[in-house]
């Protein structure tokens, strides 16, 4: 796999993790579009180290909402906290 299709497929997972738990994205970026953008590159290089992807993939495609990341997610704290914030 590529470096390219390994940051394509790992911003995905990170995207849909975040819908799944809650966390408004679109919302983060218009507010704060360089904050939003440096928090999401730190994001995907995190799940790009991931040794579970194929899961989490399959856990998304299953999936519509979730309550808590899974617990091998290497974003689990963040996206936790950013969901229940507010």
């Amino acid at each position: 796999m590529s470096i390219f299709s390994k940051v394509a497929d790992s911003t995905d997972l990170v995207n849909g993790m975040a819908q799944r738990l809650g966390v408004d994205v679109a919302t983060d970026i218009a507010n704060s579009p360089d904050a939003a953008a440096k928090k999401l590159r730190q994001r995907v290089i995190l799940c790009s180290s991931c040794s579970d992807q194929k899961g989490c993939a399959e856990l998304q495609a299953n999936t519509t909402h979730l309550d808590h990341a899974p617990d091998y997610c290497m974003n689990k704290q963040a996206l936790e906290r950013e969901a229940h914030k507010g």
